[in-house]
């Protein structure tokens, strides 16, 4: 490993306008000067120069989609294969982490509440923690991490990265309450209350999107957002139909196989999936079949029952058969997730958008002052590195309005 990751970095040509950082990365990091400081033996300060740009680091060289973001974007890849860009990131990122040296401001004696521990829960937390501010995490689940902990399978993000993270919130004094819902006994006002100046919302996206079609609720039928958080729960038998076709659909196919059905079928509306071309590649090579352009209208006990569609060279829909059964054991609706709604009920002056995500304005702040939010409940469903980049945004714009109240 460490002789491909070294080979690899000896590709990078250290382009003076590096368009896998300017281009391909959301979040901006310096990929020349990563390389650089690692070849030059520097690992330490590539690490903490990756942490501080990004505190997502390690996640992200695992599950960011990189054939169309730092590698896609290569020059390298115009002729050849780009460099491994994740493979060096992740090798520095996860070799070095335990060696970080956070620095932390003196305190401010100023309280600040992080609801939610998903990627920009966690990017505040640090950053505000590191700001010299008391930091107080309040999640709803047994661990941190949110969807990257309990909607990503451990095969492709292991739960011991999660693990480390809360050991360096720990020695940047975090606290951090587990089984703690916002909105159930304790209730945002509560917070205010108590004397937090600003909160942060990060509660992410974790009620399933219906298909809104006939047998949704029959005993054979699951939500991915639901079966990944414990596939063992779940007896899915031999033959199963996921029905999606984002990364999550791909990581409940694959999660499936590896739980032991045999016959896993994904089945896609349209003629193409939304998933990164690298995880419908691994879901197929772990045995997942599927098929595109198929609708489907009503699920069943036998399965679920389609439509087929049929396509243009253009991607137009020209045409559809009849309806038609699918075989199998289970069914996963996989299409996409929503936010829940409870915090907001129990919250009054707290607004929402048409889809039911947080409202906020270009800072990030909610339509209470004080309280910010960003990720996926803010956005609906994206991805682990444009949470941590608008977390990033959103701590210092926490800092200057909590700056302005102590002048």
């Amino acid at each position: 490993m460490a002789v491909h990751v070294i080979n690899e970095a000896r590709r990078c040509l250290q382009c003076k306008k590096p368009m896998c950082q300017l281009q391909g990365c959301p979040i901006g990091t310096n990929i020349p000067e990563m390389i650089r400081l690692f070849l030059d033996g520097q690992g330490n300060e590539a690490a903490a120069m990756l942490f501080a740009n990004n505190p997502m680091s390690i996640i992200c060289s695992l599950v960011c989609d990189h054939e169309r973001q730092c590698e896609g974007h290569c020059i390298q890849g115009r002729k050849g294969s780009a460099v491994q860009i994740s493979s060096i990131e992740h090798y520095i990122s996860n070799g070095f982490f335990e060696k970080l040296q956070l620095e932390k401001q003196p305190p401010k004696g100023q309280r600040v509440a992080v609801i939610g521990s998903g990627p920009a829960g966690l990017v505040v937390a640090v950053e505000m923690a590191q700001m010299g501010y008391d930091v107080t995490i309040f999640e709803r689940k047994s661990h941190i991490g949110g969807m990257m902990r309990y909607g990503i399978p451990d095969f492709r993000l292991p739960r011991s990265i999660l693990s480390r993270y809360k050991e360096k919130m720990r020695l940047l004094g975090i606290h951090i309450r587990p089984h703690t819902t916002i909105g159930g006994a304790l209730h945002l006002d509560d917070l205010i209350s108590d004397g937090y100046q600003a909160i942060f919302i990060g509660t992410g996206t974790w009620r399933a999107r219906r298909l809104g079609v006939p047998g949704e609720s029959l005993g054979n039928v699951h939500y991915a957002i639901d079966y990944l958080q414990n596939p063992g729960a779940y007896a899915l038998g031999e033959r199963v139909a996921v029905i999606g076709a984002g990364n999550s659909a791909m990581d409940a196919a694959r999660t499936a196989l590896r739980q032991g059905s045999r016959f896993v079928t994904i089945y896609a509306r349209s003629n193409h999936v939304t998933a990164s071309e690298r995880e419908l590649d691994y879901a197929i090579a772990d045995g997942a079949d599927i098929l595109y352009g198929m609708a489907v209208e009503k699920i069943t006990e036998q399965g679920p029952v389609f439509i087929k569609r049929e396509f243009s060279e253009a991607g137009e829909m020209i045409g559809q058969g009849l309806m038609e059964l699918a075989p199998a054991d289970s069914t996963i609706i996989a299409v996409s997730q929503r936010a829940k709604d409870k915090l907001v009920n129990t919250t009054s002056g707290l607004d929402v958008n048409d889809k039911g995500l947080m409202a906020v304005d270009e800072h990030g702040q909610t339509t209470r002052p004080g309280i910010f939010s960003a990720g996926d409940v803010v956005t609906g469903p994206w991805n682990v590195v444009q949470a941590a980049k608008a977390a990033k945004e959103v701590a210092k714009q926490m800092d200057v309005y909590l700056q302005s109240l102590s002048s």
